[in-house]
């Protein structure tokens, strides 16, 4: 799941107590679970070691780093998010900051994440030049996202499915930053990048609001009429309905090393 359906890190809106409460059901997914995981992991997330999180919304990371001994730091530019953040973990350290401009001295940490952030950003050079910036040598950064050009979602209609994905990636500042993870890592000047991709595949109602905001956004650039958005949705709620909804998202996780 992600956390378009609020804008995490590009063009901030105020969150919805809704939309929290969907964030937080999304958070529960194994599968996302198990991505937090791995990019701890990859992070090698242990005790004494310093983290920033950037993008960290209600900061259920940053808290689970801490259970892991970690020294960690969330950073969100939402108010909102972070305030709820602060509601949720008093003892925290979350900060108000949006990933082009960390709050953090040079060479101060020694990981930094952002999981779903990317793709939000017009320029993901000058975030990845922070990471740089903030990151002590020896130093590890994972990125966690999807790419916004494949969605898989079965329909009867393939055509106009095609359709409103790609109008809806077109909304995004970046909607392909997850293919370019590897590049843009490499051309930042980091080392040892890997890249693992994790497809969670969706075949209930959770999933419904989001492949629901996919058509509203298509109508609503004009890529698709109001009756083809309509019947698409009303599509895609009767396979949820009948169990025959499918989607699958690929999820891409980089990682790197600053160069020692």
């Amino acid at each position: 799941m992600t956390k378009e359906m609020g804008e995490k890190a590009g063009q901030v809106q105020e969150p919805t107590d809704d939309l929290i409460a969907l964030l937080d059901a999304a958070d529960r997914l194994p599968g996302v679970v198990e991505l937090r995981e791995r990019s701890y992991a990859l992070l090698g997330a242990g005790p004494g070691m310093s983290v920033v999180d950037v993008g960290c919304g209600a900061g259920r990371a940053v808290m689970e780093l801490a259970e892991r001994g970690v020294k960690a730091v969330g950073v969100d530019p939402d108010t909102r998010m972070i305030a709820v953040a602060r509601g949720r973990w008093p003892g925290a350290d979350f900060r108000v900051a949006g990933a082009h401009d960390l709050p953090l001295a040079d060479a101060s940490v020694d990981g930094y994440r952002a999981d779903k952030v990317f793709h939000e950003l017009a320029e993901p050079e000058r975030a990845l030049a922070q990471a740089r910036r903030v990151l002590r040598p020896g130093g590890r950064i994972v990125l966690v996202g999807q790419d916004w050009d494949t969605f898989v979602i079965d329909s009867d209609d393939p055509v106009l499915t095609r359709t409103i994905v790609h109008a809806r990636a077109d909304l995004i500042a970046s909607p392909r930053a997850a293919r370019r993870y590897r590049n843009l890592l490499l051309d930042a000047g980091f080392d040892e990048v890997t890249v693992e991709v994790r497809t969670g595949v969706f075949t209930g109602t959770a999933m419904l609001p989001l492949l629901v905001g996919l058509a509203e956004a298509a109508c609503s650039s004009g890529a698709v009429t109001r009756h083809d958005a309509d019947g698409w949705i009303a599509g895609q709620r009767t396979r949820a309905g009948a169990d025959r909804l499918f989607l699958a998202l690929p999820v891409f996780v980089a990682a790197a090393t600053v160069p020692s």
